[in-house]
């Protein structure tokens, strides 16, 4: 009888971890490497790339693009959800990039050229996990309004 009540005490006890620690599990939840899938995303007025991934990190993202006409792009930048301007390596159009926590399972980031927002991407994960959207919203070089809207999966 005494061992059932003390594995109700732990279960509760671990239970109660769970709950108070939830947010900061849960903001994990993008953390990982992700692979768009290019037909169920929409892209405009670019052309969609052949394919894309990201890895994301606690301090930072990793992104891997082969545009449609066959050239890659491998763009690096650092920071934590801080809100402060980080800059990028290897991005076209954008040399700053600003990442924020909206929710414990939404970021976003607010990429900068020449002091200039270019794209605001707001990146929401599914309730499974298994999904995460990103919308980009701005403008293109060319002074075109941009929006696209990745659908991405967990590799």
């Amino acid at each position: 009888m005494k061992s059932r009540h003390i594995r109700s005490f732990i279960g509760i006890v671990v239970a109660s971890l769970i709950v108070a620690s939830g947010t900061p599990l849960l903001a994990q939840s993008n953390m990982g490497t992700w692979v768009a899938n290019i037909a169920k995303s929409t892209y405009s007025p670019n052309t969609p790339p052949k394919s894309q991934s990201l890895t994301i990190s606690a301090t930072g993202v990793t992104v891997d693009v082969v545009a449609a006409d066959g050239s890659t792009q491998h763009w690096v930048y650092g920071g934590t959800y801080d809100g402060k301007p980080v800059p990028i390596t290897g991005n076209p159009n954008a040399d700053m990039a600003t990442r924020k926590r909206l929710s414990p399972t939404t970021t976003e980031t607010t990429f900068t050229k020449g002091g200039k927002v270019t794209s605001v991407n707001t990146a929401v994960v599914s309730a499974d996990g298994k999904t995460m959207t990103i919308t980009a919203k701005g403008t293109t070089a060319q002074g075109q309004p941009l929006l696209n809207v990745q659908l991405y999966e967990k590799k």
